[in-house]
């Protein structure tokens, strides 16, 4: 099986799961080329099997127009099985070509369609995108599949890293600084659950004004901003409570990592969350923007080891029952594999 993949994307969690794929796919014997930005520092973890090209593919570049010439010379001659872009941009690159199963991968709901005309079907990854797309009229195609982490335990930062001493609660939160992610309201939480450290893992255009909002609140020295990093799950092992305070995330990745390495998870009830998480059994949900919910939730995890035992247990068989590597990879390959036998069926 032939498979090439169009990716722009910037750093974050759907970068860290197209390498989960790219390489589960190539663990499988699937040969992948894969389109990406120049000078992603995650490109050394993809397989070295994989050939990879880098471009830019924006306005101003000479690859807007070299690279779709590329894309259909590599397709007639190379005859892949799937090709499958990766955030909405990227399906322009997708051609006319009726050689294999045309894929657009959707980590988020799309604000119009127009992207997809040559696409065959959307490969959502929670519900809630499926009934975006319908909602904008998409009659085409949906399938809907999850993505999956590295389920691997690793060995916690040690917490002297970011200034936090030994036998304090630290509360982690792992993404971009945007205004969904609502990390404002996280901090608020954080004020008001006496001793805890909360550190933020990420960098973004919202970062001067967390900060100057811890401040505000008298709390630097019980927050620390950890800046971008390649591999968060260190950081997420470090803390006792991991919490995603989005008031948009359509599925939430860092809920994941933070089951794959046995941390109890609080999240709120946005739609990607609120559809896989069951409150009081693999985490705890609170209302979006509820701060003193928030609060509340990080102390009953703190004031009590068996609920955090009961909540990591329920996490971590969610993560294996729904969001295994095993589970996600196969429903890829089926998706290819039915395109190609309805073709020979057609044939």
């Amino acid at each position: 099986m032939k498979m090439m993949h169009f990716h722009f994307g910037k750093n974050g969690g759907a970068e860290r799961f197209f390498v989960h794929l790219v390489n589960a796919l190539d663990r499988r014997d699937v040969s992948q080329k894969i389109i990406i930005r120049p000078n992603r520092p995650w490109r050394k973890d993809v397989a070295p099997s994989i050939e990879v090209r880098e471009s830019h593919f924006r306005n101003a570049s000479l690859d807007r127009v070299l690279l779709p010439i590329h894309v259909k010379r590599t397709a007639r001659r190379w005859q892949p099985d799937a090709m499958c872009a990766w955030m909405p941009r990227a399906s322009r690159l997708m051609p006319k070509y009726d050689g294999c199963i045309r894929i657009a991968r959707l980590g988020d709901n799309p604000r119009k369609l127009h992207y997809f005309k040559n696409i065959d079907v959307l490969v959502c990854n929670s519900p809630c995108i499926v009934e975006r797309v319908r909602s904008l009229g998409w009659t085409r195609r949906t399938e809907i599949i999850s993505n999956f982490t590295n389920t691997d335990r690793v060995a916690p930062v040690d917490r002297r890293v970011l200034g936090t001493p030994d036998g304090v609660p630290v509360v982690c939160s792992v993404g971009r600084f945007v205004l969904i992610k609502g990390l404002d309201v996280l901090i608020r939480a954080v004020a008001l659950v006496k001793d805890a450290h909360l550190w933020l893992v990420g960098e973004g255009e919202e970062e001067k004004k967390l900060r100057e909002l811890v401040s505000q609140l008298g709390i630097e020295n019980r927050v620390r901003f950890a800046g971008w990093q390649k591999d968060p799950r260190p950081f997420i092992a470090a803390s006792d409570v991991s919490v995603l305070p989005s008031s948009h995330e359509v599925l939430g990745n860092v809920i994941l990592e933070a089951w794959a390495q046995r941390v109890p998870v609080v999240s709120t009830r946005a739609p990607g969350p609120k559809w896989f998480m069951r409150d009081g059994q693999n985490g705890l949900l609170t209302d979006i923007g509820d701060y003193e919910g928030i609060a509340d939730a990080i102390r009953r995890i703190l004031d009590s080891r068996e609920l955090a035992d009961t909540l990591v247990a329920g996490g971590t068989k969610t993560l294996a029952d729904q969001f295994s590597e095993e589970a996600v990879a196969n429903a890829f390959l089926r998706l290819i594999s039915s395109y190609s036998d309805t073709s020979r069926a057609a044939a």
